[in-house]
Protein backbone atom coordinates (compact mmCIF):
# COMPACT_ATOMS: atom_id res chain seq x y z
CA UNK A 1 0.00 0.00 0.00
CA UNK A 2 2.79 2.37 0.95
CA UNK A 3 4.59 1.68 -2.34
CA UNK A 4 1.42 2.45 -4.28
CA UNK A 5 1.01 5.77 -2.44
CA UNK A 6 4.62 6.73 -3.11
CA UNK A 7 4.25 5.87 -6.79
CA UNK A 8 1.07 7.95 -7.03
CA UNK A 9 2.77 10.87 -5.29
CA UNK A 10 5.72 10.64 -7.70
CA UNK A 11 3.35 10.91 -10.67
CA UNK A 12 1.91 14.11 -9.25
CA UNK A 13 5.27 15.86 -9.20
CA UNK A 14 6.36 14.83 -12.70
CA UNK A 15 6.15 17.83 -15.00
CA UNK A 16 3.37 17.66 -17.54
CA UNK A 17 4.22 18.22 -21.17
CA UNK A 18 3.80 21.94 -21.53
CA UNK A 19 2.02 23.28 -24.59
CA UNK A 20 4.22 25.30 -26.91
CA UNK A 21 4.49 28.93 -25.83
CA UNK A 22 2.23 31.35 -27.62
CA UNK A 23 3.57 34.31 -29.52
CA UNK A 24 2.17 37.82 -29.34
CA UNK A 25 1.93 39.92 -32.48
CA UNK A 26 1.30 43.67 -32.40
CA UNK A 27 -0.81 45.61 -34.88
CA UNK A 28 -0.39 49.36 -34.51
CA UNK A 29 -3.19 51.74 -35.40
CA UNK A 30 -1.72 54.98 -36.70
CA UNK A 31 -2.52 57.52 -39.39
CA UNK A 32 -5.92 55.84 -39.91
CA UNK A 33 -4.35 52.51 -40.91
CA UNK A 34 -3.60 49.13 -39.38
CA UNK A 35 0.14 48.44 -39.47
CA UNK A 36 0.86 45.85 -40.66
CA UNK A 37 -2.36 45.51 -42.65
CA UNK A 38 -2.07 41.71 -42.76
CA UNK A 39 -0.85 39.38 -40.03
CA UNK A 40 -0.34 35.61 -40.18
CA UNK A 41 -0.25 33.77 -36.85
CA UNK A 42 -0.53 30.21 -35.57
CA UNK A 43 -3.56 28.99 -33.66
CA UNK A 44 -2.97 29.83 -29.99
CA UNK A 45 -1.10 33.06 -30.73
CA UNK A 46 -2.24 36.45 -29.46
CA UNK A 47 -2.65 39.63 -31.44
CA UNK A 48 -2.52 42.95 -29.60
CA UNK A 49 -3.97 46.05 -31.26
CA UNK A 50 -2.39 49.29 -30.03
CA UNK A 51 -3.94 52.67 -30.83
CA UNK A 52 -1.08 55.05 -31.57
CA UNK A 53 -3.39 57.52 -33.32
CA UNK A 54 -5.08 60.72 -32.13
CA UNK A 55 -8.58 59.37 -32.87
CA UNK A 56 -10.53 56.54 -31.29
CA UNK A 57 -10.57 53.33 -33.34
CA UNK A 58 -11.77 49.74 -33.17
CA UNK A 59 -10.53 46.45 -34.51
CA UNK A 60 -13.69 44.59 -35.47
CA UNK A 61 -14.01 41.30 -37.37
CA UNK A 62 -16.11 41.69 -40.51
CA UNK A 63 -18.00 38.53 -39.51
CA UNK A 64 -18.74 39.98 -36.02
CA UNK A 65 -16.82 37.25 -34.18
CA UNK A 66 -14.72 39.76 -32.19
CA UNK A 67 -14.62 43.46 -31.47
CA UNK A 68 -12.18 45.56 -29.48
CA UNK A 69 -14.82 48.24 -28.94
CA UNK A 70 -13.49 51.79 -28.73
CA UNK A 71 -9.76 52.19 -28.22
CA UNK A 72 -8.63 55.68 -27.32
CA UNK A 73 -5.11 56.92 -27.92
CA UNK A 74 -2.59 54.75 -26.07
CA UNK A 75 -5.05 51.95 -25.33
CA UNK A 76 -4.47 48.35 -26.36
CA UNK A 77 -6.64 45.27 -26.77
CA UNK A 78 -5.55 41.66 -27.14
CA UNK A 79 -7.20 38.49 -28.37
CA UNK A 80 -5.87 34.94 -28.59
CA UNK A 81 -6.92 33.18 -31.78
CA UNK A 82 -7.52 29.45 -31.46
CA UNK A 83 -9.30 28.56 -34.68
CA UNK A 84 -7.61 28.39 -38.08
CA UNK A 85 -9.01 30.60 -40.79
CA UNK A 86 -8.90 33.99 -42.44
CA UNK A 87 -10.71 36.96 -40.94
CA UNK A 88 -11.01 40.39 -42.49
CA UNK A 89 -11.41 43.21 -39.99
CA UNK A 90 -12.06 46.93 -40.01
CA UNK A 91 -12.50 49.99 -37.79
CA UNK A 92 -16.17 50.71 -37.14
CA UNK A 93 -15.39 54.42 -36.66
CA UNK A 94 -13.47 54.60 -39.96
CA UNK A 95 -14.80 51.81 -42.22
CA UNK A 96 -12.13 52.51 -44.86
CA UNK A 97 -9.56 51.12 -42.41
CA UNK A 98 -9.18 47.42 -43.19
CA UNK A 99 -6.91 44.57 -42.22
CA UNK A 100 -6.62 40.81 -42.55
CA UNK A 101 -5.74 38.17 -39.98
CA UNK A 102 -4.75 34.67 -41.09
CA UNK A 103 -4.69 31.99 -38.40
CA UNK A 104 -2.83 28.86 -39.43
CA UNK A 105 -3.39 25.40 -37.91
CA UNK A 106 -2.50 24.60 -34.33
CA UNK A 107 1.09 24.71 -33.09
CA UNK A 108 2.89 21.42 -32.69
Amino acid sequence: MRTALLAAAALLVLPAAAPPPSTTYVVHIRDDTFSPPSVTVKAGDTVTFVNDDDDAHTATADDGSWDSEGLNQGQRWSRTFLKAGRVAYHCTVHPFMKGTLVVQGAKR
